[in-house]
């Protein structure tokens, strides 16, 4: 059996990228390729998301792995995987929206913080559940949802930083989202992408000694 999230687990952190235009975000993300963050997550609070994976793919390929967030309509769902998009990340869990984006075939991760929301999700099945907003209980909260869920693919977004990684990945994250100590929105407008490619740095070896 093929693992759907071999490329998740191999990527292990996806950038959280939100920008004010289309080439905000093209810039963004090839700073953050460049650091050695392979994984983005091109939310649909960017303009014209759809677009900017295309060309993310036209570029990269296989050699990043490139996917949408904020996904909260069918339509956006399947704009974003005719586009391409390897994986389709929505904050929450609503069932219809869910049963949409599966139906794309693409892998999919939707929002929760309760156990009960983690059970909706799972029940509809997604293929990781995003712990959104993990700033909220830290790396001790996954821990303590690996209690009732051993098994399942949690993905902690919000609160992840380079100096906690490895805490997260300890408390059993599949992978981990991180956005404003990554893909940074101050540094994004004001186009400081050396910056971003710096964060991005840190982001990397900082995973790399995890798997070490």
């Amino acid at each position: 059996m093929t693992d759907r999230l071999a490329r998740a687990r191999a990527t292990g952190v996806l950038a959280v990228l939100r920008a004010p235009s289309p080439e905000q975000a093209l810039d963004a993300a090839e700073a953050i390729i460049r650091g050695g963050v392979a994984g983005i997550e091109v939310t649909y609070s960017t303009p014209d998301a759809p677009a900017v994976i295309r060309e993310l793919i036209a570029r990269h390929g296989d050699t990043a792995y490139i996917g949408a967030g904020t996904v909260t309509t069918l339509e956006q769902a399947t704009a974003a995987a005719d586009a391409g998009a390897e994986f389709l990340v929505s904050p929450g869990t609503l069932p219809d929206l869910t049963r949409a984006m599966l139906d794309t075939g693409r892998v999919v991760m939707t929002g929760a913080m309760t156990p009960t929301e983690v059970m909706g999700a799972l029940a509809l099945g997604v293929d990781v559940v995003k712990i959104f907003p993990a700033s909220l209980g830290g790396p001790s909260y996954l821990g303590a949802l690996r209690g009732p869920f051993p098994d399942a693919p949690l993905m902690p977004t919000g609160g992840v930083k380079p100096d906690n990684l490895a805490e997260w990945f300890a408390a059993g994250a599949v992978a981990v989202g991180a956005g404003g100590d990554l893909a940074n929105s101050a540094s994004i407008k004001a186009g400081d992408w050396a910056d971003l490619t710096t964060r991005a740095e840190a982001f990397a070896a900082a995973f790399a000694a995890v798997r070490g």
